[in-house]
């Protein structure tokens, strides 16, 4: 009889750790769709509404942009700079550029510069 009521504390026990990990991964599960990784498509919403004027929507430079010698952003002079230095610089704005730190969060910003990064594999 003891042996029965050791076995049966033994699936119970067993039963209760399964019941822990499937909620546990069920909630893991929960959280990664309800923090999902940076969306391309708002970056490029973004950077169509705020950057593309002067940029133009590849990156290369409007007719607007090129007459004010804005920098090609898929050229090895812009790709070379440190994401810091992107950052800084759409924060803060250079030359002509306004700068974008009160009309854009730090990630949209971190979002932006990613996405400029992803300009060098469509020139």
């Amino acid at each position: 009889m003891t042996q029965d009521k050791a076995e049966h504390h033994v699936i119970f026990a067993s039963t209760i750790l399964l019941l822990l990990f499937v909620g546990l991964a069920l909630f893991v599960a929960s959280t990664a769709r309800a923090n999902p990784a940076p969306d391309g498509a708002a970056s490029s919403a973004t950077f169509r509404t705020k950057c593309a004027v002067c940029h133009g929507p590849d990156g290369g430079g409007s007719a607007t942009g090129k007459s004010m010698n804005v920098p090609d952003l898929r050229s090895e002079a812009v790709q070379k700079r440190p994401d810091a230095e992107l950052t800084q610089i759409i924060s803060d704005g250079k030359g002509g550029m306004p700068p974008f730190k009160s009309s854009l969060s730090e990630a949209q910003i971190h979002d932006l510069v990613n996405y400029v990064r992803s300009l060098r594999l469509k020139k």
